[in-house]
């Protein structure tokens, strides 16, 4: 069964950033693209471990690594261009009475 992870309200993410979700191990990266919609990955590049909630910057449904330059499809997670070549883990969100849930299908460790 799905597990769903408290991510934040939805008026606490501006539209064009990132956040790490509290609490998930791995880490995980709730984004909010210019448009307003949400997307979850792996917090981590899948090239050189960079934190991509902190460091991360939407563009389009996109977000860019700083270190590197290396791209990710936030829906799908699929690397764009080089220096990535392994996609980034991604999970469902769903927004819920103004908070936003991350919604993963396998069970992740928690973190105390």
């Amino acid at each position: 069964m799905p597990e769903r992870h408290f991510a934040c309200a939805v008026e606490d993410l501006s539209p064009g950033s990132s956040m790490l979700v509290e609490g998930t191990d791995p880490a995980i990266a709730l984004h909010r693209t210019e448009s307003g919609e949400f997307f979850a990955t792996a917090d981590s590049c899948t090239h050189e471990e960079f934190s991509l909630s902190e460091d991360g910057e939407i563009e389009g449904n996109e977000v860019v690594c700083p270190l590197h330059m290396a791209r990710f499809d936030l829906p799908t997670g699929a690397p764009l261009c080089l220096p990535a070549t392994v996609a980034l883990a991604t999970y469902g969100v769903e927004v819920e009475d103004g908070n936003a849930f991350v919604v993963v299908h396998a069970p992740l460790q928690s973190v105390d």
